[in-house]
Formats: structure tokens, C-alpha cells, sequence
């Protein structure tokens, strides 16, 4: 299925790019995980725009082709705020609510976004490993992967695929890196680099157990205040979920649907992109009925 490059506008008038596509009348926000890009979407995007949804994936502010915020504001609330903008744009089009699927950074800008930023402005939210509370010792390390050869960069996108590798043992290196590719810049030193603005990983860097606490906690007032429609997706070895963090959840959002899926870590659409799908296929099937215009 092709795509059409569309262009949003951020809460500072920043440019934040996507991919649309399919059509239908109940539109879907795909938003990755911080250091990713849209194109780690590509093949979700596909399946659920088949269902008759027309799908907008999209980078991120500082991620990807989106611009990289002169002001350096990387806060979680910032991307909510992004978020929110997007969705009343998108409303403009469609006249009804889209629904959001946020893994990791972009779960939490749609939990922000919901229950702080723009309440009732979504028709659903879909949660993909990530909750308000999360085990800090595994963002450390994703932080630390992040974080190793950010100013370096890499001689070859083989060079960044074994990296990812060496990070990632328990996943098959892909024979085809094309999709890899899209995750990098080459710069015009010939070194190839993450596809993301470096002060979005230093505004996450160095946060006291003290700042942490304050901002999950942010995270747990925000999900409470979740009425609508949500599906936690968790990857059974998740670093950063555990079924603690599973079971807070459904305590603060009861009416919240669950599903764990077998041999996946936090990268759950990477790990088992099949699996991951139909979960939400499911999810969005139930909210067909129920979906009602602006």
C-alpha cells in the first residue's frame, strides 16, 4: 500500500511530517518511541489502514523528518502538546475524534494528551509497553544504547545493525537493512547517524530519582483521568513493564482492555509485528460502533 507525505503543524509551529495511509472516517495517530522514526510503523500501518482507517504515522518533534525544536524542549509535555495539535487538526479533516497508538514516548504523549492536555479529544488510546510507572533501571539502558556513539555515528548502516544486534540479541538481525536505513542521516562527515536532535536524549539524561518520581507521578494523575476507550499492549519480556506496573495500571484505568504478547520485549511491534497487529485490529473493531463524529 502507498503512502502520501503530509506535513503538521506543533505547538510551537514546528513542522512535524507523516505518512498517511488509506481512507475511511475514523482516523488513527501511529507515534513511535523516542529515538525512532514513523517508518518503525510502516507495516502496522498497512494492516490497519486495510481495515478502512486512514492511518497518519508520524515523526516526532526532533525525531526523524519533523524539525528539531530551536527552543530544545523535549519534556513529555511538549510532545502532548504536539499531539493535541495534531488531533484538532486532524478533526478539521474528518470531523471525528482519532484514535492514538503510542508506544513508549508516544504512549506517554498520549496519555498527557488526553488527561492533561486536551481532554475528550481522542476516540481511543492504544498503550503499546508502556504504563505510568516503569521500571527505571531498563530506561537507563536504553538511554545508555541511545547514548553510545550519539556523536560518533557509524562508518555504515551495517555498523549500526550490528550495534542494534549486540543490544538486541534475542532479535534476528535483518538481512535487509533498507528499513534500518531510515532510521539514519548521513552526514557530511560520511558518517551515519541516529535520525534524531542529540538534545532530546540529553534532556532525559541525568534526571535525579527525586525529578523521576515527580514526573511518573504526573504520568499516574494523567492515566486516572483516562475515560475513554484504551488497550495496554505489554511485551511478556519487557524491560520496562512488569506485571506491578500491569496490575497499577488497571487498578487506575479499570475499564482498560490488556494484552500480553509471548516473546516480545519493549520493541513489541518489532518483536511480533503479527501478534501486535491483530491486537489492535481487534481493539479498533469494537470502536467502529461506537466511534461518533465531533
Amino acid at each position: 500500500m502507498s503512502s502520501t507525505r503530509v506535513e503538521f503543524q506543533g505547538a510551537e509551529t514546528n513542522k512535524l511530517v507523516a505518512d498517511l495511509y488509506g481512507e475511511g472516517q475514523l482516523p488513527v495517530v501511529m507515534l513511535h518511541g523516542g529515538g525512532q522514526t514513523r517508518h518503525s510503523w510502516d507495516a502496522a500501518s498497512e494492516r490497519i489502514a486495510g481495515l478502512g482507517h486512514p492511518v497518519y504515522s508520524l515523526d516526532q518533534r526532533g525525531h526523524g523528518e519533523s524539525s528539531w525544536v530551536e527552543s530544545g524542549n523535549y519534556a513529555f509535555t511538549d510532545f502532548a502538546k504536539d499531539l493535541a495539535a495534531v488531533t484538532r487538526q486532524i478533526q478539521e479533516i474528518y470531523h471525528a475524534k482519532p484514535v492514538v497508538v503510542g508506544a513508549s514516548l508516544g504512549g506517554f504523549a498520549g496519555m498527557l494528551s488526553e488527561g492533561q492536555e486536551n481532554p475528550g479529544g481522542l476516540t481511543a488510546l492504544v498503550l503499546v509497553d508502556i504504563t505510568p510507572r516503569i521500571d527505571l533501571g531498563g530506561v537507563s539502558k536504553i538511554i545508555g544504547f541511545m547514548g553510545d556513539r550519539v556523536e560518533e555515528g557509524f562508518a555504515s548502516v551495517e555498523e549500526a545493525a550490528d550495534a542494534i544486534a549486540k543490544y538486541l540479541p534475542n532479535r534476528a538481525r535483518p538481512k535487509d537493512l533498507s528499513g534500518l536505513s531510515k532510521n539514519l542521516r548521513l552526514h557530511d562527515d560520511g558518517r551515519y547517524r541516529w535520525h534524531w536532535d542529540p538534545a532530546f536524549l540529553k534532556s532525559k539524561q541525568g534526571q535525579t530519582p527525586k525529578e523521576a518520581a515527580v514526573t511518573q507521578e504526573g504520568f499516574v494523575t494523567a492515566a486516572s483521568k483516562l475515560a475513554l476507550p484504551v488497550l495496554l499492549i505489554r511485551g511478556q519480556n519487557s524491560e520496562l513493564v512488569s506485571m506491578e506496573h500491569v496490575r497499577e495500571f488497571q487498578a487506575l484505568v479499570p475499564h482498560a482492555q490488556f494484552s500480553d504478547v509471548r516473546d516480545a520485549g519493549h520493541m513489541v511491534a518489532g518483536d511480533k509485528n503479527d501478534v501486535f497487529a491483530s491486537a489492535v485490529e481487534n481493539f479498533l473493531l469494537t470502536l467502529k460502533v461506537k466511534a461518533e463524529p465531533v
